[in-house]
């Protein structure tokens, strides 16, 4: 995972599904290969295997239920999905929490294969535990900030710099990601400048009319 990073999370707003899904990934693309900067994105699992074939740029899985593929019916394993070619996988993300030990395997499992990980978690003490998981990342989320439009960075800046002190000092090889809240380039520079190595985003993006122009909002600050 080429750092600092923007990762786009899709969810599953219908601005980012189907065809949408693909010219979001494309407005990405353009401006990671313009700017020469990271950004991945995360589709829907139904738009998965169409996005991930179609750009260049490194395609997340939003979650995964199952270590390896079998009778598993409307689960999504973590072989699935480098079979049709996802480069990265979002683990824990507030709306898609998992137990523990599952949180492990599926870590443990992704890495194995060869996919970056990076495991959602709510304040520093959680981000700690999960950055102890070996994940390429953390991103920490305070989920009472997820799309309400006021950024970590600015509402809760304690929470960043709490988290990436606790997770430098233990596990520096774990980057810090943050979300919640992101609107604007402004929110990216301020947590990149209290020590995250990138940012997880998604309504601001997904939603904005002009999908190329607030993508290169919001990536122009990992120019630095």
């Amino acid at each position: 995972m080429r750092l600092p990073i923007l990762i786009l999370n899709f969810k599953s707003y219908a601005e980012a599904a189907g065809r949408r899904a693909l010219e979001v990934a494309k407005s990405a693309e353009r401006v990671a290969k313009e700017l020469g900067v990271s950004i991945a994105v995360a589709p829907n699992h139904v738009d998965l295997a169409k996005v991930a074939e179609s750009v260049e740029i490194p395609v997340f899985a939003q979650g995964a239920e199952v270590e390896a593929p079998g009778a598993y019916t409307a689960h999504v394993a973590v072989e699935n999905l480098r079979e049709i070619g996802v480069r990265g996988l979002i683990l824990n993300h507030s709306e898609a929490p998992l137990q523990l030990n599952l949180l492990a395997r599926l870590t443990a499992r992704a890495k194995a294969i060869g996919l970056d990980v990076v495991i959602c978690a709510p304040d520093p003490a959680t981000s700690l535990a999960a950055a102890a998981l070996g994940p390429h990342g953390v991103a920490v989320e305070p989920p009472e900030l997820i799309g309400t439009g006021r950024a970590v960075s600015k509402y809760k800046p304690e929470v960043i710099v709490e988290t990436v002190k606790r997770i430098s000092e233990k596990f520096p090889e774990v980057a810090v990601i943050t979300g919640a809240g992101i609107e604007s380039g402004e929110d990216v520079a301020a947590a990149l400048k209290l020590g995250t190595r990138g940012v997880l985003v998604a309504s601001a993006a997904v939603k904005a009319k002009d999908h190329y122009a607030k993508i290169k909002e919001l990536a122009t600050p990992l120019l630095g």
